[in-house]
């Protein structure tokens, strides 16, 4: 059966999306059309904090795209002046790596690791479980840890650790935020969405991967599928995105029980049984 994933594609073009990947092995023929587009910004700003460890308790990312920002800083510095990349190299990562490293998903801990950290709470799949890790294992007093993060970041995560401490009459767990990156609509993303009805007809299960993706694409879903979008099987990559699908009214057939391919295409495949 057909599916649609709303989703980006992954970094490496070379190799095949993995959430295509395991929707084949069980029969089903998935299709990938981009969401959002994104823009990086403040990264001077963020460059000078990544090489400022000291200043930090500890890192938070909860999305692949602000450890891209991240990345992006390092290959300026080692284009403008490889002496910086040098330090990040010799020294500056391993001060962080004295650290502790926090990350949602195995997607950004991947990333992570590629940049030579190494992250904690890969498998905690939302900002909410990763928030109460962070409180069982960090003091109040510590440095504030730094959270780059998109300009359309939920509160999840920094609501849980400043209310840990009005709770319990301390102070939360500090974290400094920085906007790296702002998303948008994707420029192409009513184009590509009528292309694929009219090609390819209504298919028969549709994959959200973030509120924002509900946000921008389910009025055009909803005009493009009309009579027949009560057949679709509707797939949440995890809760935040089921309670977005539930709020527009969305009946959601089923949400992967950790934020994987692997998963994601188990619910779909017996959603579709």
């Amino acid at each position: 059966m057909d599916v649609l994933l709303l989703k980006e594609p992954r970094d490496e073009e070379s190799r095949p999306d993995p959430y295509i990947k395991e929707l084949a092995s069980y029969g089903h023929k998935a299709t990938l059309i981009p969401v959002l587009s994104f823009k990086f910004v403040s990264l001077n700003t963020l460059s000078d904090k990544v090489f400022q460890p000291e200043k930090h308790g500890g890192l938070v990312f909860t999305s692949p795209r602000a450890v891209e920002a991240v990345k992006m800083c390092l290959e300026a510095e080692e284009r403008r002046r490889g002496e910086r990349i040098q330090k990040w190299n010799s020294s500056v990562k391993d001060k962080w790596n004295t650290k502790s490293i926090y990350v949602v998903g195995k997607a950004t801990a991947a990333l992570v690791r590629s940049l030579g950290l190494n992250p904690l709470g890969e498998d905690t799949g939302t900002a909410q479980v990763l928030s109460s890790v962070i409180i069982d294992r960090e003091d109040t007093n510590i440095l504030p840890l730094f959270f780059p993060c998109g300009s359309i970041k939920r509160e999840v995560l920094p609501k849980a650790l400043r209310d840990n401490g009005s709770v319990s009459f301390f102070p939360g767990v500090p974290l400094e935020t920085l906007t790296v990156y702002q998303t948008a609509e994707h420029p192409d993303l009513e184009k590509n969405l009528k292309n694929y009805f009219t090609e390819q007809g209504t298919p028969a299960s549709i994959a959200f991967f973030s509120p924002s993706g509900v946000k921008f694409c389910l009025d055009a879903v909803r005009r493009l599928s009309g009579e027949q979008l009560t057949q679709i099987k509707f797939a949440a990559i995890g809760p935040t995105t089921q309670d977005a699908m539930t709020a527009e009214g969305l009946c959601v057939s089923c949400a992967a029980e950790k934020p994987t391919a692997e998963h994601l295409a188990a619910a779909i495949a017996k959603a579709l049984q």
